[in-house]
């Protein structure tokens, strides 16, 4: 099967479309013209360097490379993660939720399909390595951000609420158990219902990118089952870890809630 490469016109007239959306927002006062048409630009400007990058890191798949560009990733996510949260965490602290959870479970998992799933050789070859962990990092990066915004959100709404059930005698993980839970779920919401429409309402991502790329539709799809089991894995764990540590920072050592740690 013969790929179609796409000509600098075809971007142009599919950019249009994003420029005529604009120009609607604009005049119907959405306030949201400006952030489509920066968000195009940068996701342009993003996309196109990372090609010359990935150009040259497939050309010398260097473990030192890749682990690099993989740093680089893990931050970028952790800062977009943060950056989302209308009430994130005073000093490194929110930072520090979102990056060591991204990294622990995301690398883990990328690692361990990496090594015996896919099996390639090297096990870290970058045609593999680096969409996979994008993936794990992306998704995970959403997760966390809307379990870690609810979390806090909702403990600056029930604060009274938090602070009673802690003078009735209520240690702070029984206080907080309702809202941390709710939060874990709502981070795990967009990929549930990812799955839940794959292959009936949407055709994910990946499966149509190797679709379009010439690939046999059913080697597509494994590939894209694969991805979401590793992907919800990722995420359900990921948003377990920030949130719960995230709880535990808003008491101190004496169970008292304080809200003061987050930012207003």
């Amino acid at each position: 099967m013969t790929v179609i490469s796409l000509s600098a016109t075809d971007l142009a007239i599919a950019a249009s479309l994003i420029c005529l959306y604009a120009l609607s927002s604009f005049l119907l006062r959405l306030d949201v013209a400006s952030q489509i048409l920066i968000s195009a630009g940068r996701a342009f400007l993003q996309l196109m360097l990372i090609g010359f990058v990935l150009k040259a890191i497939f050309a010398n798949a260097n473990l030192l490379w890749i682990s690099l560009m993989a740093f680089v990733m893990l931050i970028t996510a952790a800062r977009e993660a943060i950056r989302r949260q209308k009430h994130r965490f005073r000093g490194l602290w929110g930072f520090a939720f979102g990056t060591f959870s991204m990294f622990f479970v995301s690398f883990t998992i990328t690692v361990f399909a990496l090594i015996t799933i896919i099996n390639n050789e090297p096990w870290y070859s970058p045609q593999y390595a680096i969409p996979v962990l994008g993936m794990m990092l992306g998704n995970t990066m959403n997760g966390i951000s809307l379990g870690l915004d609810r979390l806090t959100s909702t403990a600056r709404q029930q604060r009274a609420i938090i602070e009673n059930r802690l003078m009735l005698g209520e240690t702070w993980n029984e206080a907080i158990h309702t809202i941390r839970r709710d939060s874990i779920h709502s981070g795990m919401i967009p990929i549930i219902n990812a799955m839940a429409v794959a292959g009936i309402v949407s055709l994910p991502g990946m499966m149509t990118g190797q679709i379009l790329a010439g690939n046999a539709p059913f080697e597509a799809v494994k590939y894209q089952i694969m991805i979401f089991f590793l992907i919800s894995s990722s995420v359900g764990f990921g948003t377990i870890l920030a949130v719960w540590t995230a709880s535990r920072r808003l008491f101190d050592e004496r169970q008292r809630l304080r809200l003061e740690r987050l930012k207003s």
